[in-house]
């Protein structure tokens, strides 16, 4: 069954939206093919980028964006700007 659009918004962490689109930025170099070691991703780098780039995010917010942006990633999409 579909989901009825209330208009009302879900996100729980409105400040981690506004700051994805630059994370994003500083973390994609490292989910992408063509920057792999072995056939691995430098997915573990991009959490230290992330917390140097944003020191204040503590590490469950780190996680949280990592997450989201390698699932973007994965799409092939951008993330739209806040």
């Amino acid at each position: 069954m579909a989901e009825i659009n209330t208009g009302t918004e879900r996100r729980q962490t409105p400040e981690l939206r506004e700051i994805f689109v630059v994370a994003y930025d500083v973390i994609q170099p490292f989910f992408d093919e063509a920057n792999n070691w072995a056939g691995h991703t430098h997915e573990h780098l991009a959490y230290r980028a992330l917390h140097e780039r944003f020191p204040e995010l503590s590490g469950e917010q780190v996680f949280i964006i990592v997450s989201a942006a390698k699932r973007v990633f994965g799409t092939g999409g951008k993330p739209a700007s806040a």
